[in-house]
């Protein structure tokens, strides 16, 4: 077995519990350095446009490129769709299919109705007219993430759909990516990555036509520029490094419980956060042994130790209302249960900040971010308590429909002169009250 660093083992019981929970998550806040720097980049791609763009790509990415060699040919997406291998044609094919049939169960639908007026009121939805993705490539190219994020876009029905993504030092992008985005009808996309590539989005270039709202996974620098053009352009949730919470009782598989954490701290960002709680106290010392024996067998053991050594934590409660508590407040990206089966309801019905809810010990993360769904796109450092998962609406945008008749308006009428009155606007009962003239 490897020897792995020890996980510290907190007590619901602890004095100053919430305390150190936050403290786990510090590093989630604003750093102050990497703002400064990416306020650097966005007011250098504002002013000089395609030549910071270059600049900045030459500087992070090795990659010393010209204006036109940002957007991919369209011709190299459809080259690289028609290469890639049958069996991982098909599986992306099932993954989007799986997308897909899940968010049009969101779709929304414009109505109309009456108001006690009688007037005529309702909703209209509409798919924002262009949007920019951002998909990761860092250690590895997040194909899964153009199939959790693209999908979306099209069944939406958005018009212009742009893919920025970064490129190598010879400029050259993963083409199973590449195939991803030409099975979703994708045809922009930019190897261009890290603030540059939000700034770009963001404000425009000569090369890059500015989006209307940018999606997308990144890293700190990423999720720092989407948070400084936010008004400039509108967001989705800033998501950061990969999160997960497992909730175990005594039913739950030990080896289970370590792949599946294991998995999640793979990502090599070292910002990964795992936690483990549960009211099984011998399971803490399984789970351990299991991730000692499982970790030798990853590709990505050095990246997991990092995680396990700094970002990883079990919690015991014996106290189901109290480790709900403690869930609640840690707001997990991906929450698994891992409990009896006649459980699982219960949990669902008191567990409201979680931003994926897996249940069963047959349910590992691993089937959201790749297939079962939902996108996988989801609230990180506690941001659940007020953001929720990627979702179709998301890519929309909706405008509230409001026709009155001279009936309807006159039954109005005294609630339009009694507010005018109140809020001392004589202008506004004025443009009621010349239609009665």
């Amino acid at each position: 077995m490897d020897v792995v660093p020890q996980i510290p083992l907190l007590s619901a019981g602890d004095s100053g519990l919430f305390e150190k929970l936050r403290s786990f998550n510090d590093d989630a806040a604003v750093d102050p350095q990497i703002a400064s720097v990416v306020q650097g980049i966005l007011a250098d791609v504002r002013t000089r446009g395609d030549e910071a763009v270059i600049e900045y790509t030459r500087r992070f990415d090795g990659w010393d490129a010209t204006a036109d060699q940002l957007r991919i040919p369209a011709e190299q997406i459809t080259a690289a769709m028609h290469a890639l291998a049958p069996s991982d044609r098909a599986a992306i094919l099932e993954a989007i299919d799986c997308v897909e049939s899940f968010h049009k169960m969101g779709l929304p639908r414009n109505w109309l109705g009456q108001n006690p007026h009688g007037a005529q009121v309702g909703e209209r939805w509409y798919p924002i007219e262009r949007v920019g993705i951002y998909v990761p490539a860092g250690n590895v190219p997040l194909v899964s993430t153009v199939v959790m994020t693209a999908t979306l876009a099209r069944l939406a029905g958005v018009p212009q759909i742009a893919v920025f993504t970064p490129a190598g030092k010879t400029g050259a992008i993963s083409s199973q990516m590449l195939a991803c985005l030409a099975l979703n009808g994708i045809s922009e996309v930019y190897a261009v990555g890290g603030a540059q590539a939000i700034a770009a989005m963001a404000f425009g270039t000569a090369t890059i036509p500015q989006v209307c709202k940018v999606m997308g996974p990144g890293n700190a620098y990423v999720a720092e520029a989407q948070r400084q053009v936010f008004g400039q352009v509108g967001i989705d949730l800033l998501p950061g490094p990969s999160e997960a919470l497992a909730y175990a009782d005594s039913s739950a598989d030990p080896t289970y419980l370590a792949a599946d954490l294991l998995a999640q701290a793979e990502h090599g960002s070292g910002k990964e956060k795992i936690y483990l709680v549960s009211d099984y106290l011998p399971l803490f010392a399984k789970v351990s042994a299991a991730i000692a024996d499982q970790l030798p067998q990853r590709k990505h053991a050095a990246a997991i130790r990092k995680v396990l050594a700094k970002n990883t934590v079990f919690v015991h409660s014996d106290d189901e209302q109290v480790a709900v508590k403690i869930i609640n407040y840690i707001a997990p990206e991906h929450f698994e249960l891992h409990v009896a089966a006649e459980r699982i309801e219960g949990l669902l019905d008191k567990i409201t900040t979680a931003g994926a809810i897996l249940c069963g010990h047959y349910t590992p993360t691993v089937l959201g971010d790749f297939t079962a769904g939902p996108s996988h796109t989801l609230p990180t450092s506690r941001t659940g308590r007020f953001f929720s998962g990627l979702k179709i609406t998301d890519f929309m945008r909706r405008s509230s429909i409001v026709q009155y008749n001279s009936e309807a308006l006159e039954k109005a009428r005294p609630v339009i002169a009694a507010f005018a009155r109140l809020e001392d606007l004589d202008g506004h009962g004025h443009s009621m009250e010349i239609r009665f003239s």
